[in-house]
């Protein structure tokens, strides 16, 4: 399962096995026929984007692309559940400029109302979070939203529900929720799988469906996400399964009876709504729930942006969510605690050395340890000589312990071995003595102890 794509693409001159033909005008056929009962929907951003929604993942206008120029460790964090806990501000800056009642159902919503009215919908499986399905007239029963979505909502600790009026209300003043049971207190969050979190029960459930539709429709996904991928797959071999989306995904074109509508989506079922003669039910009922005010919306936009160029209206885009976030993001007590740190452990690192001397009473034969300081570091520490060392102990001054060395990974320093020479006044050379003469041998250890002969 999920590896079907890569396998080679039917013969064009294979007939299909239920289909008179791989077309529109054949699926259209087929249904017209009374035979599909049980068709399932399969569904991905793809049909939101003529609503207007955000594009996440576009490298420049998308949010990510825009979340990630804030204090976020990553653009993605908005949806992670571990940091939600610790920061939940941004995900509900987010959630005001998604939030149901900003968009309107597309052409491809309406046409999976339309399905239902005629009592053709068995199933929608959809990974969008934006409740337009519902919108649409889709009913709840007949959805599983394998993402979650905006539509229910709950603490993330007692899992206790809280109410639609109260939630409709923080997220408009982009405020966070907290539990209505007191002891509690916990956070709220709309029942949207976080990443680090389960897929909804429903899923699982239903994942059985796909195999007993005698009808695949999958429309704006890339199908890249598992388990919800793999779903199309399950359709019985010779069931018919259509594919209106921009580009190839998937296994689709591997059976028979496999259709490809590679365009848009609105388009694509414009076009099998004519094949079957719907084209006036779907343009009404999309015109009732969402055209008439995309239309006034659309009207509006265009006085108000008459006079500005592309860019001043990206511009103005991305300063409209950007400065919502700006106003509204508080940082996080972790975020704050990790600045400190980092600026205490900078500040150390430009003030201190750390100097282990080794004094002559302690360790009298062993290396003196200095840490080499780089050239550009003003703080260079001084060393008491090993001179001074004894003198210090024996006026009943203690020696300093040791500075604690800092881990500092903006600099590195080497360590040196010096050795003190233990020099004895009574050892000085007299160069008049024979034995001590320059070009005297060295005498053993054993000699040095017996007394200078005689001359």
């Amino acid at each position: 399962m999920g590896q079907e794509n890569s396998h080679e693409q039917i013969d064009p001159n294979a007939p299909p096995q239920t289909l008179s033909e791989r077309s529109l005008e054949a699926v259209a056929e087929y249904i017209k026929d009374g035979r599909p009962k049980r068709i399932v929907v399969m569904t991905g951003a793809g049909i939101s984007t003529s609503a207007g929604i955000p594009d996440f993942r576009s490298p420049d206008t998308g949010l990510y692309a825009n979340l990630a120029r804030l204090d976020l460790p990553h653009a993605e964090a908005v949806f992670d559940i571990s940091y939600f806990r610790q920061n939940p501000n941004p995900f509900y800056v987010l959630a005001k400029e998604l939030y149901p009642g900003k968009f309107f159902p597309t052409m491809a919503h309406s046409f999976i109302a339309l399905l239902d009215q005629k009592w053709m919908l068995q199933m929608l499986f959809t990974q969008n979070i934006d409740c337009l399905e519902r919108s649409a007239g889709v009913p709840g029963d007949k959805i599983v939203e394998a993402h979650g979505s905006f539509a229910t909502q709950r603490c993330i600790d007692c899992k206790t529900e809280y109410p639609d009026d109260l939630m409709r209300k923080a997220v408009e003043h982009a405020e966070v929720p907290h539990c209505i049971v007191p002891e509690c207190n916990g956070l709220v969050k709309p029942d949207i799988v976080f990443f680090g979190e389960k897929l909804p029960e429903a899923f699982f459930l239903n994942e059985h469906v796909p195999a007993m539709a005698d009808l695949i429709i999958v429309m704006g996904t890339s199908l890249s996400v598992q388990p919800f991928a793999s779903l199309p797959q399950f359709a019985s071999e010779g069931v018919p399964r259509v594919l209106i989306n921009k580009e190839l995904v998937g296994d689709f074109g591997c059976r028979s009876d496999d259709v490809l509508v590679l365009e848009d989506c609105d388009e694509g079922v414009r076009k099998l709504a004519n094949a079957l003669g719907w084209r006036d039910e779907l343009e009404s009922m999309w015109w009732e729930v969402g055209g008439k005010f995309k239309e006034k919306e659309a009207a509006t936009l265009r006085d108000q942006r008459q006079a500005m160029s592309k860019d001043e209206i990206l511009e103005a885009e991305i300063e409209k969510l950007t400065g919502e976030v700006d106003a509204a993001l508080r940082i996080s007590k972790d975020h704050e605690e990790r600045v400190n740190t980092q600026l205490e452990k900078s500040s150390r690192s430009e003030d201190f050395t750390s100097i282990t001397p080794a004094t002559s009473e302690d360790a009298p034969s062993a290396p003196e340890t200095i840490e080499k300081q780089p050239k550009s570091d003003p703080s260079t520490a001084q060393l008491s000589s090993a001179s001074e060392l004894p003198s210090m102990i024996e006026a009943g001054h203690k020696e300093p312990p040791s500075t604690p060395k800092t881990q500092d990974s903006s600099r590195t320093t080497e360590k040196i071995n010096v050795t003190t020479p233990q020099v004895d006044s009574k050892d000085i050379i007299d160069v008049t003595l024979p034995h001590q003469r320059p070009n005297a041998v060295m005498e053993s250890e054993g000699d040095q102890k017996k007394p200078p002969s005689r001359i």
